[in-house]
């Protein structure tokens, strides 16, 4: 067995499709967001990063930075391994009340990832509950998927935000049994919203538990950013909700909320949870000052839905193919890998404008498209900067722009 030569050979079938993966060697400035210095080929070079899940800054907001280094210089930088082993850090501790009151539920748990969350979390709670039947989105997160299967529980997938099939599947599987609804707020590479009341309303009809993924809604929406659960009055009947820190929080991190019986089972039966170093305390009293300034702060929510329209109005008025989105995800459809990626390479080389590729398996084949996040940090003059440089990279690289797709209007992924 020639072992090297098997790995190579699965590099090199990522290269022939076009999948193979290149890393941003990336160095955020601290009071410049969203510049970054980029290094390749021995030169250094200043960019905007027009992709980052950073959507509100805060990880460079100065009450965040001075949380962290005040907890690192008084408590040191790791946290000493496990919860089991080392106890917990009480920075951690004041930032699992801050999630549950932010979300109304009466516990919290922190996770070191968001994948981390939703795979321990789901998994353990369909293991509990006899014989669960999970219902799960068609288009939710692989990190989701990865907890459904680690179960070992049944399951069926209802098209996407389909409540009509949802019911269907409810109905069939009867009142009796254990079932759990696994769906997200919003969805991110497509940027659309779930029906939330209708998913509640059909779990509350059929007596089945609902959890859901906030990672992408968390901070932004709301009146203190407790997602669209939250913005739609809908958070104290909702089971699970999981969130994300590494986002519109800034920092680093994965967590659920909820009763306190359900979160004190995860905790107690979740490998995923037990084995696993605790967050250091220096990022989780960063994450505690980043939720509490977003809870009582509009500033950052109002600029970015203000960047964000602007954007999207700018590069549709462009005649650019901005996918269909009610939310602050802007996908550019381009329905090409080689295309895709090219189109990134170009806007970084020739213009200072990074945005990665998003290609199979984060999307299907021929939906590739780029992924532009607008931050409150992206004024009209970066937008009109982009407008441009798209424009050039879509006729250099003869894309197809939104007057090429038969006349019809970009739809998103279904």
């Amino acid at each position: 067995m020639d072992y090297s030569r098997v790995f190579e050979a699965a590099i090199d079938r990522l290269h022939n499709e076009n999948r193979y993966r290149v890393f941003a060697d990336l160095e955020r400035i601290v009071g410049r967001f969203p510049q970054a210095l980029w290094r390749h080929n021995g030169q250094t070079k200043e960019v905007t990063v027009w992709c980052s899940n950073d959507y509100l800054g805060m990880g460079h907001h100065p009450d965040v930075l001075k949380a962290m280094t005040d907890a690192a210089t008084r408590q040191g930088t790791g946290a000493g391994g496990t919860r089991n082993i080392s106890g917990n850090n009480h920075p951690l501790v004041e930032l699992e009340h801050e999630l549950a009151d932010l979300h109304g539920k009466e516990a919290g748990l922190v996770f070191t990832s968001g994948f981390v969350s939703n795979d321990a979390s789901i998994s353990t709670i369909a293991k509990l509950l006899p014989d669960c039947l999970i219902l799960s989105d068609e288009l939710n997160h692989a990190s989701m998927i990865a907890g459904i299967r680690h179960s070992g529980a049944d399951k069926q997938i209802f098209r996407h935000n389909d409540v009509r099939h949802l019911e269907e599947l409810l109905k069939a599987a009867g009142k009796d049994r254990a079932k759990l609804i696994v769906f997200e707020s919003i969805y991110s590479m497509d940027g659309d919203v779930a029906p939330l009341k209708e998913i509640v309303e059909l779990a509350e009809k059929y007596n089945a538990m609902t959890y859901l993924d906030e990672v992408h809604a968390v901070g932004m929406y709301g009146a203190r950013g407790g997602g669209i659960s939250e913005r739609e009055g809908l958070s104290h009947r909702i089971d699970i909700i999981e969130g994300t820190l590494a986002k519109s929080f800034g920092t680093l991190g994965g967590y659920i909320t909820g009763s306190k019986v359900v979160v004190d089972a995860v905790r107690s039966y979740a490998p995923g949870f037990i084995f696993t170093s605790a967050l250091p305390p220096a990022i989780a009293n960063a994450t505690v000052a980043a939720i509490r300034h977003l809870k009582s702060s509009d500033l950052e929510r109002d600029l970015q839905q203000k960047n964000v329209h602007m954007t999207k109005d700018l590069l549709k008025r462009a005649g650019l193919p901005v996918m269909a989105t009610e939310t602050h995800i802007i996908p550019l459809f381009v329905g090409n890998s080689d295309l895709c990626k090219k189109a990134s390479d170009r806007l970084m080389e020739v213009h200072g404008i990074y945005i990665q590729p998003i290609n199979f398996p984060t999307v299907p084949r021929g939906t590739e498209r780029l992924r532009v996040t607008a931050t409150p940090a992206h004024g009209e003059d970066l937008i009109i900067h982009l407008k441009d440089a798209l424009l050039e990279v879509w006729q250099t690289l003869d894309i197809p722009y939104a007057t090429d797709f038969t006349g019809q209007p970009l739809k998103q992924t279904a």
